[in-house]
């Protein structure tokens, strides 16, 4: 049997012009040091060679739009590294919001049917799909607690354990700790929605600690003193992981 060997891309390999363009193009590259962006680069080098962006309904991106999604993805892993694009090999774009069907079956034997409109989505094993409308409003106005890309990365970032519970492989220890600040933090961001109480972040997180870790994800590139000062703990785990915050709002 013969193995290929296949040189690991290098941040070489792209196109500078192209680079300055599409960095000059996200708020989140305005400030960064230079050893990050050399380590975004990398990785980004190895996403144009391991995944495959696919518009879909008649969306058309040209070369800067794709190497900005590219960016967007490997933002997440600037600390976690290129182990962090395991698991997907493709990114599906459509032009806004996308109509799924669901259906699950109930305790009682009911079909439960319906649609969901969304603007995100990550397959446990499978791709990862953007709304191209709002990856645009987010890159427009970066500090309003909103980023699809980040939110979905951090499902398959969640979902390389083998199970999306809210917690990415870790070290042992600080796993530990994670998962019992976020626990926490949940919890007690749970019980304020029930009680039909004001949240100082997105409700949505309280769906469950795996949307929970995936919306503070959110906060933490577009909003992070918000994340900060509503939850320090889930803030400090997420600046550990993810590396200090690359906007200052």
């Amino acid at each position: 049997m013969l193995w290929p060997f296949r040189r690991r891309p290098q941040a070489a390999d792209l196109d500078p012009a192209q680079w300055r363009q599409a960095a000059a193009g996200l708020p989140w590259l305005r400030g960064i040091d230079p050893a990050r962006e050399a380590r975004l680069q990398a990785l980004v080098a190895e996403f144009q060679q391991r995944k495959t962006i696919t518009p879909v309904q008649g969306l058309q991106l040209n070369p800067v739009q794709r190497l900005r999604l590219a960016m967007l993805c490997c933002l997440p892993l600037l600390e976690f590294g290129r182990e962090g694009l395991h698991g997907w090999s493709q990114l599906l774009v459509y032009p806004a919001a996308f109509r799924v069907h669901r259906s699950r079956m109930d305790a009682q034997g009911v079909l439960h049917e319906w649609d969901d409109e969304l603007i995100g989505e990550a397959w446990t094993q499978g791709p990862v799909v953007l709304s191209w409308a709002d990856v645009r409003a987010d890159i427009a106005a970066p500090g309003e607690g909103y980023c699809v890309a980040a939110h979905e990365i951090a499902h398959k970032l969640d979902a390389l354990d083998g199970v999306m519970d809210g917690t990415p492989p870790l070290p042992r220890a600080w796993q530990r700790q994670w998962a019992e600040d976020f626990q926490r933090a949940f919890d007690a961001l749970h019980a304020q929605v029930e009680a039909g109480h004001a949240t100082a972040i997105d409700p949505y997180a309280a769906e469950a600690p795996e949307e929970f870790f995936a919306v503070c994800t959110e906060y933490h590139f577009s909003a992070p003193a918000r994340l900060r000062r509503a939850l320090p703990a889930v803030a400090a785990h997420l600046e550990r992981f993810y590396g200090p915050p690359l906007l200052g709002g």
